[in-house]
C-alpha cells in the first residue's frame, strides 16, 4: 500500500519504510517524528481512496533520520557590453526522513 501526500508545495509517493528527502523545517527540541495530514491518495488498485483534495483522517507519519546540506548551486546573470554581472548561490538544507506508518 502506498500514499501520495503534499508537503512544501511538492507531492511525494511513498510506501512504508521508504527514505525521503524533504525541505528542512524548524522542529522542537527532541522532536524526531513528523506527521503529514495533506494526504491526496491512499491504497492501490480497487482499494484506492482518493481525496477531494485531501482525505479526511488520513495521515502519514515519518521519523527524522538526519539533517543534510545539499551541494551549492551557483548562478550568473550577465548583460553583454553593459558592465552588468550578478552572481548568486544557494545551498538548500534538507531533512532525511523514514516513513513509519500510513493511516487511512
Amino acid at each position: 500500500m502506498y500514499a501520495i501526500f503534499e508537503d512544501g508545495g511538492k507531492q511525494y509517493k511513498v510506501n512504508s519504510g521508504d527514505l525521503l528527502l524533504i525541505e528542512r523545517r524548524d522542529l522542537e527540541e527532541n522532536e524526531q517524528e513528523l506527521s503529514f495530514d495533506k494526504v491526496l491518495m491512499v491504497g492501490e488498485g480497487d482499494d484506492a481512496q482518493i481525496g477531494t483534495p485531501w482525505l479526511d483522517g488520513a495521515t502519514v507519519t515519518a521519523k527524522v533520520v538526519d539533517e543534510l546540506k545539499m551541494p551549492k548551486i551557483h548562478g550568473v546573470k550577465l548583460k553583454r557590453r553593459k558592465g552588468y554581472l550578478k552572481r548568486w548561490g544557494h545551498r538548500q538544507r534538507m531533512l532525511k526522513v523514514q516513513i513509519a506508518d500510513i493511516k487511512a
